[in-house]
């Protein structure tokens, strides 16, 4: 009996360990995971769209977009995608801040262990940094 409860015991603990995680990367396929905005002007929010498929076998439902702070705002679609169908996440930045920035937004889909992330990157100017930024880059464009 004792030889039994140990072979089950094993077989148990063996059995978990080759278990694998689903993760959202085997349900939905982004086009991209990050997008760089560049230098933008404060003030003047900017968004991205991540695109998406569903490449599982199955309907999937984006359960929550979560941002890693307030001044990224995403939008995910509601209800089901249906397999094979595309979809996007609107990643919006408020460029309230002057600075660099990198920003993430943690993606979870329904029935999946492993959430994902995309981020998102550039950096604020001023309203006077900006428009030096802009008529450099006209008189570099120019030659």
């Amino acid at each position: 009996m004792k030889k039994l409860f140990l072979f089950a015991s094993a077989l148990v603990l063996s059995a978990g360990l080759f278990a694998q995680t689903k993760k959202a990367e085997d349900v939905i396929k982004f086009k991209e995971t990050s997008y760089d905005f560049g230098k933008i002007k404060q003030g003047s929010p900017v968004t991205h769209d991540f695109d998406f498929t569903n490449i599982s076998t199955s309907p999937v439902i984006i359960e929550s977009a979560v941002p890693s702070c307030g001044c990224t705002t995403p939008v995910k679609p509601e209800g089901a995608i249906g397999k094979g169908k595309e979809d996007k996440i609107k990643a919006g930045f408020n460029a309230a801040s002057v600075g660099p920035f990198n920003k993430t937004i943690t993606i979870k889909v329904a029935g999946v262990d492993m959430p994902t992330q995309l981020r998102i990157t550039g950096e604020v100017l001023t309203a006077e940094a900006y428009a030096q930024y802009i008529a450099a880059k006209g008189k570099s464009a120019g030659r």
